[in-house]
């Protein structure tokens, strides 16, 4: 699988790889986001590639996000991750599903717009996942970069007020992609 949709799944399985090195006495552990213990961090994960999974399948977002609020975080977040993740792969499987326009939570966009906002949101809370459990990201520079171009015009795009995650933090020229990235999106770094 190449292109976007390759990129995609190449995250969800860097992320699920940090999903399932959580230790048992690590889900309720606190995470880079406020108010959000590991567990309901991989629920957020799990709930939200369940939402784009169904709207890429035609389900209208307010009912899809429905489905998905029935998730607990006491499920076996491994083990829905990893179903989540197919099922979303599979939703952009389908013909034309790329071009064809969908109703996102952020708006509604092209599915590849889909697919980026997938993106960032995997490998920023796969950073956070990694932050909280003390696990090591393996986010390639190729991966993140074009994610960290795409995110940095689309915020552009956005005043202030409408902005999902905090203002920029500073972060050194050098540092990895991912840092950079998760910068941008509002978290502190020390790299």
């Amino acid at each position: 699988m190449s292109g976007p949709v390759g990129q995609l799944s190449l995250a969800l399985d860097l992320t699920g790889e940090l999903v399932a090195g959580v230790g048992a006495d690590q889900w309720a552990d606190p995470t880079p986001c406020d108010e959000w213990a590991v567990a309901d961090l991989v629920t957020h994960m799990v709930a939200g590639n369940y939402v784009f999974a169904s709207v890429l399948h035609g389900t209208p977002l307010a009912e899809a996000r429905s489905a998905a609020a029935a998730l607990q975080p006491g499920d076996d977040l491994a083990e829905r991750y990893r179903d989540a993740a197919a099922q979303l792969v599979a939703a952009l499987g389908q013909p034309g599903v790329l071009e064809q326009m969908f109703t996102i939570p952020v708006g509604t966009l092209p599915g590849v717009g889909a697919v980026h906002i997938r993106l960032v949101e995997m490998l920023v809370h796969g950073w956070d996942l990694a932050q909280a459990t003390g696990q090591a990201t393996a986010f390639p520079e190729s991966l993140v970069e074009p994610e960290l171009a795409f995110t940095r015009v689309q915020l552009d795009a956005l005043p202030p007020e409408r902005r999902p995650f905090g203002p920029p933090q500073p972060v050194a020229d050098g540092a990895p992609a991912i840092v950079r990235l998760v910068a941008c999106l509002g978290r502190s770094v020390t790299a």
